[in-house]
């Protein structure tokens, strides 16, 4: 119809007007970019914008009476009209606006005609929120496109699983000390011969003399060993991502605390390493195979507590490798009941023998460790974990880069080896 043909030519005007404007607006921008006459050139294009738009509206108005003289026809006529999402001149009922009228009514489209933002679209309008909704406007794809994710749609953003960390440590078992020095030096007892005895008041005519015990002793030092290690990364990174910081920061300090786990237990005491529990001198040893002839590791775990209570010790805990723990409480009588019935028990503790056990692959598989931590051994923080990040590290000012350093200091002094007993399960059945 007529009609319809004077809708499409309308149409094509406006986007002509439009078109203008945003050629003028373009016109602007280059010539404040060139440093030609800024407000000469504001000046005599403003009016032409404004000109525009008057004209635009006008065409907009004249759009709308016919496209709503063609509903009312249809409507006459007895012919549905499908219902569809609001355009962006079409208005709608209930006071709904239309979103060409939302950018026109926009703090942001009031700003650029008066002026404040020198006819230059700073900030942006968009379709958010509460309008975004109304017309619409959803980052929904089913497929995962070429390039970069976030160059279409709104990715969601899931996040770093840390992983599992050891839940007992070695240290756990200890009398933790603070010191401020650099080494620690103490008196180890290697030996007591007790020859106490009852006596008489007199020997004859002479008062009686009184036995002597013999107790051998030897200085040692203990000196505080240093445990660190570092890690580079983007200081962008790290600005932008602090969660990322964080479980750099918490992976660092985990790493101190195994490998501090394993110096405690096997340090050879050469170079920087401290000299761990199994390897001091005097550290009483058990064989399961000196057991009798049915003996199982848990047999050889009780008569290590023996030979430490034997030596006037009261063991406070074991350490014993995950493998080893895991043959223990699957152990079974010969009727299949399991003989560790409590530490299957849902939340129960691990104890073995009434003492706490400490699981850990920080001990090598075949052994565990008996002991009176408490009373035979003392653990000295110099300086407990801490983080440090600086740039001053080769070219790492010039990129941008910077290390992350994790680091402690402790000293291990074993006073009283013959209170820690070393199990050997190597051939044991179960």
């Amino acid at each position: 119809m007529a009609y319809n043909s004077r809708i499409q030519e309308l149409k094509s005007a406006l986007k002509t007007v439009l078109n203008e404007n945003d050629t003028i607006v373009n016109h602007v921008d280059a010539n404040r970019e060139e440093g030609g006459p800024e407000i000469q050139a504001q000046v005599k294009h403003v009016e032409a914008f404004r000109s525009n738009l008057a004209k635009a509206r006008e065409i907009r108005s004249e759009i709308e009476a016919l496209e709503g003289f063609d509903e009312v026809k249809a409507w006459a006529q007895g012919v549905e009209t499908p219902q569809s999402a609001p355009s962006l001149f079409t208005p709608q009922t209930s006071g709904f606006k239309s979103l060409g009228q939302e950018f026109i009514d926009s703090g942001e489209f009031k700003a650029l005609m008066g002026g404040k933002a020198g006819y230059t679209m700073n900030t942006p309008f968009s379709v958010t929120g509460d309008l975004g909704s109304r017309y619409g406007v959803k980052d929904v794809y089913t497929g995962l496109p070429s390039g970069t994710p976030t160059d279409f749609g709104t990715p969601q953003r899931l996040g770093i699983v840390e992983r599992a960390k050891r839940t007992s440590r070695v240290r756990d078992l200890f009398d933790i000390q603070q010191t401020n020095t650099n080494m620690i030096e103490y008196f180890r007892v290697t030996g007591f011969t007790n020859n106490s005895a009852t006596v008489a008041e007199r020997d004859g005519s002479a008062f009686a003399a009184k036995p002597q015990s013999s107790l051998s002793v030897t200085g040692v030092q203990a000196p505080v060993r240093t445990i660190a290690h570092y890690e580079v990364a983007h200081r962008n990174v790290l600005d932008d991502e602090p969660t990322l910081r964080g479980i750099i920061d918490n992976e660092l300090l985990y790493g101190l605390r195994l490998t501090e786990d394993d110096q405690i237990l096997n340090g050879d005491g050469t170079g920087t390493n401290l000299t761990g529990i199994r390897n001091t001198s005097g550290v009483q040893t058990y064989d399961w195979s000196a057991g009798a002839q049915y003996d199982t590791r848990i047999d050889a775990v009780r008569r290590a507590i023996t030979k430490s209570l034997l030596a006037y010790y009261e063991p406070t805990g074991v350490i014993i490798h995950p493998n080893d723990y895991e043959a223990i409480e699957l152990s079974k009588d010969g009727i299949q009941n399991y003989l560790m019935v409590m530490s299957v028990a849902i939340g129960a503790e691990a104890r073995m023998w009434r003492l706490p056990v400490v699981e850990t692959p920080a001990i090598e598989e075949g052994y565990a460790l008996v002991g009176s931590f408490g009373i035979g051994a003392t653990l000295f923080d110099r300086m407990q974990g801490t983080i440090r990040v600086s740039e001053q590290h080769s070219d790492f000012f010039v990129r941008n880069a910077i290390a992350v350093l994790a680091e402690e200091r402790l000293a291990l002094a074993v006073k009283r080896p013959e209170s820690f007993v070393e199990v050997n399960f190597d051939g044991a059945p179960v």
